[in-house]
């Protein structure tokens, strides 16, 4: 039997915090707040969650796709945003799937639209389960979730155009598995890499690990296939066309209520033979912003150049406690040959700005995807480890959450600091105290994406079973509410790369130009005429 998913939480079941690690996460919430911090929630068999009978069945020619099991339909109940987990711990779901289906091949997928569309059935398309944005949340309707996991191959490879056809269900490990035979990669790695799907990553535009250059999946996709109530839609992977606007454009993004992605032409690339990295010490934020500005504007186009204020460096272990430097991780990588005059350039420009080397260079051959070392590997260590923290601090009833955006260069500086202002207000106001750590993800040659993680106690940790998980989950919609209004009146982006999903929709609503909204629900009406695709994500229903 092989490993299995969590199924309230983050990732795998064995890697849950659990024993010393879980008391270790109550004991710093104690210390950094100065509060009484209860016992930790358990999480309920899932198997004593009632559900209510499955209110539709299925046609007898998909009878063998579906499955009405119990816990199956509460896995896929829910998303991994923080609403999503620290109710779900407690059993406490509004809403689950009557059914969950997994067609094997894009016909299934179509038969399966032709059932809901004619019977009035939602079908709610499932990747991964990885959404934090509430994007895979059922409503309380007549429902199936449709998971793509059966569908996972590399069904086409094109060595000479750099493309390769992959199914929508392969999660991330699959599709590295599949091209590293002939050594290729994707070089996408999302932070949910090892359990969300390509068909995900295009249908919420997802963001890769790499901070510049070709990161987001919208720079990889050649071609996309999807079937809709209307038909198929189906793209020809070209390199580039000014044939009207991009057939994936519209797919990318979808979030699907257009349709159900099956297939996807992807650009790929020899995997990494050569990596550079350093660390360096900047004395403020500020002039950490001005130097990867600089980076970016000289073309140096590194893979990591992430941005840690001293909280964000001390928590992921990449500084020691009370240094008051502003930290940045900066990496090359090539297919192959020295990295040396690069790094040696990016050392001036930092230099320049105030910054000192603390870590490297450090140069390395072979194949170094995702390889880092010192702080670096420390800050990567910290940052695939979080979403399993995230779920420990959630049964203590803590608050915490995330918040990604990016904006144009000129407003860098002053919105990272209006928006750290607002989520430690908020914090203090909703939860009596809070912590905020500032980070970048991603650099533009125009912009750059900040990025802040918020730890919280608060009224939830005195409340105890589902009555502990709604109040956590109210004090983060006030919390989140709180900070997003500034990121919109900024004129920000509401989100960078975790999607829209059902959290965002009012601030989405207000970025979205309104003729576009127009254009958007008439190609629903038309592509979906039934409305029975993910209702309540980008429109209403």
């Amino acid at each position: 039997m092989g490993r299995e998913r969590s199924w309230w939480g983050w990732g795998w079941a064995d890697e849950q915090v659990e024993g010393d690690e879980l008391e270790g996460i109550g004991a710093l919430l104690a210390d950094r707040f100065g509060v009484d911090v209860p016992s930790p929630a358990s999480p309920v068999d899932p198997r004593t969650i009632p559900l209510p009978a499955p209110r539709v069945r299925a046609p007898a020619a998909l009878a063998g796709l579906v499955s009405e099991d119990p816990v199956d339909r509460v896995r896929h109940a829910h998303g991994n945003a923080f609403r999503d987990v620290v109710r779900t711990l407690h059993g406490d779901l509004d809403a689950a799937p009557d059914l969950v289906v997994r067609p094997r091949s894009a016909a299934e997928v179509a038969a399966v639209l032709d059932w809901c569309t004619q019977d009035g059935v939602i079908c709610v398309p499932w990747g991964g389960g990885t959404s934090v944005v509430g994007g895979v949340r059922p409503p309380d309707e007549p429902c199936v979730s449709l998971d793509l996991e059966r569908m996972s191959a590399l069904t086409g490879l094109d060595e000479a155009s750099g493309t390769a056809d992959i199914e929508a269900g392969a999660t991330g490990p699959m599709v590295e598995d599949a091209l590293r035979a002939h050594g290729l990669t994707l070089r996408h790695f999302p932070q949910s890499w090892e359990f969300s799907t390509l068909g995900g990553w295009v249908a919420t535009r997802a963001g890769g690990h790499f901070a510049t250059g070709p990161t987001h999946i919208d720079d990889l996709v050649a071609g996309v296939t999807a079937e809709t109530p209307a038909g198929t839609w189906s793209s020809r992977p070209l390199p580039g066309s000014g044939a009207g606007p991009s057939p994936d454009r519209w797919l990318l993004g979808s979030e699907g209520i257009l349709g159900v992605i099956t297939e996807a032409t992807v650009r790929i690339q020899p995997r990494p033979g050569s990596r550079a990295q350093a660390t360096f010490g900047l004395p403020t934020f500020a002039q950490g912003l001005a130097a990867v500005r600089a980076l970016v504007r000289h073309g140096l186009q590194p893979a990591n150049c992430r941005l840690l204020d001293p909280v964000e460096a001390t928590m992921s272990g990449s500084a020691r406690p009370n240094e008051t430097d502003t930290l940045l991780l900066l990496g090359f990588e090539a297919p192959d040959g020295p990295l040396t005059e690069r790094m040696d350039t990016a050392v001036e420009l930092v230099a320049d700005h105030g910054g000192a080397l603390r870590d490297g260079p450090t140069h390395r051959r072979g194949d170094a995807t995702g390889a880092s070392q010192g702080s670096a590997g420390a800050w990567r260590s910290a940052f695939l480890r979080m979403p399993y923290l995230r779920d420990g601090l959630a049964r203590y009833g803590a608050v915490v959450e995330t918040f990604e955006t990016a904006v144009p260069w000129a407003g860098a500086q002053d919105l990272v600091e209006e928006l750290r202002t607002a989520a430690e207000q908020a914090t203090r106001e909703v939860c009596g105290a809070g912590q905020v750590a500032v980070r970048t993800t991603h650099a533009y040659p125009d912009g750059v994406a900040p990025y802040l993680s918020v730890i919280a106690p608060g009224p939830a940790m005195a409340a105890d079973g589902p009555a502990r998980g709604r109040a956590a989950a109210d004090a983060w919609g006030e919390v989140k509410a709180a900070v997003s209004e500034v990121i919109d009146a900024a004129g920000a982006t509401i989100t960078h790369h975790h999607a829209v999903g059902r959290d965002h929709r009012p601030w989405y609503d207000r970025q979205r130009p309104g003729p576009f909204a127009e254009a958007l629900r008439a190609a629903k009406a038309r592509l979906d005429p039934a409305g029975v695709l993910n209702p309540g994500v980008l429109i209403d229903p």
